[in-house]
């Protein structure tokens, strides 16, 4: 029976972030199911325009991926998301799957990143394994994407962990709660004095380089600014991770299970 591995991300169109991130994530999980190729999809289809009027390059969305696959004979496939939430984007690949359900003889999908209580306290070791040495009057401030989905509430419940622990580590979001405002209000709070600046996002892409890093008026390195807090900004998405890759891998050996069960 041929087999396949499918791994799906949002996408990027910064070719370094890309190969720190997404095929750092994709190697790992292609390491860890070697009797598996391993093929690629993005979801966005604003990137895969992009990639393809830019560079040439042609990369499938889920539902291309997997019409090629089921065209070329596959009849095993394993998929890995590598979304951090169960929101829209994913739910919108949950769906494609499944209609492809009948070409295959076996086909899993693995969970997003943030799936199960377990995951956040593994997330929690793995921030904590990239912040750097703090001294008393410094935090780690790590920016998330939101979402208008109701799962928004997994940046909170994170935030919350983080400060049940005591840890000097807090999260906002882009597009929802909690909100930068809210993340400052903490910091002047705390008299902190100076934060770094991380994403909470696979890749560090537009949302990192323009709305946490830059100099404009309204990203959150010129607004903790504005608030007396000097923001150091890091370029460092979640795929870079080492313990991040680790989680995917053992969402996907998860899923494999999942198949291997109901054979």
């Amino acid at each position: 029976m041929k087999k396949a591995l499918l791994v799906i991300s949002f996408g990027t169109s910064y070719p370094d972030t890309c190969e720190k991130n997404i095929v750092a994530c994709e190697q790992r999980l292609a390491a860890a199911f070697p009797d598996r190729p391993l093929f690629r999809a993005f979801t966005s289809e604003m990137i895969i325009r992009k990639l393809a009027n830019r560079d040439g390059l042609h990369i499938c969305n889920p539902q291309q991926a997997l019409t090629e696959l089921a065209a070329a004979g596959y009849e095993d496939v394993l998929v890995q998301s590598l979304h951090v939430i169960n929101g829209d984007e994913f739910g919108k690949i949950a769906t494609q799957v499944e209609a492809f359900r009948d070409r295959f003889n076996k086909l899993e999908l693995g969970l997003p990143l943030l799936s199960c209580h377990h995951d956040f306290e593994q997330l929690i070791d793995a921030m904590q394994a990239q912040a750097p040495q703090l001294a008393p009057d410094e935090r780690v401030v790590f920016m998330g994407h939101g979402a208008t989905h109701h799962t928004f509430a997994a940046y909170a419940c994170l935030d919350h962990m983080l400060m049940s622990r005591d840890l000097p580590l807090l999260v906002g979001a882009v597009e929802s709660y909690p909100e930068i405002e809210t993340v400052i209000s903490r910091l002047k709070r705390d008299e902190v004095r100076r934060v770094h600046l991380m994403p909470l996002m696979l890749v560090a892409g537009d949302h990192a380089i323009n709305d946490m890093a830059s100099e404009e008026e309204d990203s959150w390195k010129t607004q903790l600014a504005n608030a007396g807090i000097a923001a150091e900004p890091w370029l460092q998405g979640l795929g870079e991770n080492p313990l991040v890759q680790q989680m995917f891998v053992e969402h996907l050996q998860a899923a494999s299970q999942r198949q291997e069960e109901v054979a």
